[in-house]
């Protein structure tokens, strides 16, 4: 049996994805676009900071208070695909999807909460 040590090395150590991720309203379909080059984290501190009522989304927020959180989805779109080729980039890999998402998706005014086409998270 493992330990707790071994258990959280092995967690820490492992490979976090990259991608990009949606925070939808199914009752109204509007969109919260991000990118991240490490998925689960990003995903997790948007359920932190919106159950703590201190999302930086002032209109998201409001609208997860009326409606609740049964409202919402949290998706995955897209992980980047780390290729073994001599000059990969992670970074490159994941701003060519980032502007893939916000083409397809373009998740402003009425369509979704973004304000701006930064939507990478640390």
């Amino acid at each position: 049996m493992k330990s707790r040590q071994d258990i959280k090395r092995e967690y820490k150590e492992r490979k976090k994805p990259a991608g990009v991720f949606q925070v939808k309203n199914t009752k109204n379909g509007k969109v919260l676009l991000g990118s991240s080059l490490n998925l689960e984290g990003a995903l997790n501190r948007h359920k932190f900071e919106l159950t703590m009522g201190s999302h930086r989304s002032k209109e998201l927020q409001k609208e997860w208070n009326e409606q609740g959180p049964d409202a919402f989805v949290f998706e995955i779109l897209e992980e980047v695909k780390i290729r073994d080729v001599p000059h990969f980039d992670i970074n490159d890999e994941l701003l060519l999807l980032e502007q893939i998402w916000l083409e397809a998706l373009q998740p402003f005014g009425e369509r979704g909460y973004n304000t701006d086409t930064k939507i990478r998270q640390a």
